[in-house]
């Protein structure tokens, strides 16, 4: 995704529409079919936006542009909003319907993804605020893996959310075990930047903030695993959490 897409996906203008219809929105009388395909696409809607909120927050860091990172930080507003609307539609169904075992855990599975997918949101907006600092301090050089775990972290967010789409119990296993990978781009970048905060204590405040923006990246890949254990618990009916059935 190039910068430009990244900006598109993160306007203010459709922000604050989607704020406005958001609140506005009266849910009119569906059938089953109907609300959840409805609950699926504002899933993957939301699943979108978070996508390019960490792409979005990656950018600014790298390209030091603090533009981007405004907007990256503004439209955590906007995520915030979609998640209320996803809880509201999904106490809607279980109050007004009578789900089938795999509805039911459709449901279910959204309410639990949703919050995950706000909190990631949340890191990349964390990620944007470190940008804006470190845009006013010297750059440091080492970006190298911090790029490569954000890559992963994204890549294993898309596959995760097509996962969810397709109901792919496989793929979503797969995914669990690429967090191993960002793992270890997390202890080598933690063991290089506190190094070079030891040979060079005035680069200590950038080191440091970059250090915040590895943890949450890691954070991320934690919570990409999350909704793939819900993803199984959707195909499968069981529950794959610390290892479990895995």
């Amino acid at each position: 995704m190039n910068k430009n897409t990244v900006t598109r996906d993160l306007s203010a203008d459709g922000g604050k529409q989607y704020l406005r219809d958001g609140a506005a929105e009266q849910m009119p009388e569906r059938n089953m079919d109907e609300q959840l395909d409805l609950l699926r696409d504002k899933i993957l809607l939301l699943g979108g936006k978070t996508e390019a909120a960490v792409e979005g927050g990656m950018r600014a860091l790298i390209e030091r542009d603090s533009e981007l990172a405004t907007e990256v930080i503004e439209q955590d507003k906007v995520i915030d909003q979609m998640e209320l609307t996803i809880d509201r539609l999904s106490i809607d169904i279980l109050a007004s319907q009578w789900p089938t075992e795999h509805d039911l855990r459709l449901v279910v599975s959204v309410a639990k993804i949703t919050p995950i997918l706000e909190r990631i949101a949340d890191h990349a907006s964390s990620i944007a605020e470190a940008a804006l600092i470190l845009n006013n301090e010297p750059q440091v050089n080492n970006y190298i893996d911090l790029s490569l775990m954000a890559e992963i972290a994204s890549e294993m967010l898309r596959d995760a959310l097509d996962a969810f789409t397709s109901e792919d119990a496989e793929t979503s296993r797969a995914v669990i075990k690429r967090d191993k990978k960002i793992d270890e781009c997390y202890r080598r970048v933690f063991d290089e930047l506190i190094e070079q905060m030891i040979d060079d204590p005035s680069a200590t405040t950038g080191a440091a903030h970059l250090l915040f923006v590895a943890k949450h990246l890691e954070r991320i890949g934690d919570y990409v695993k999350d909704i793939c254990e819900l993803n199984v618990y959707l195909r499968e009916a069981v529950f794959i959490k610390h290892g479990s059935k895995e």
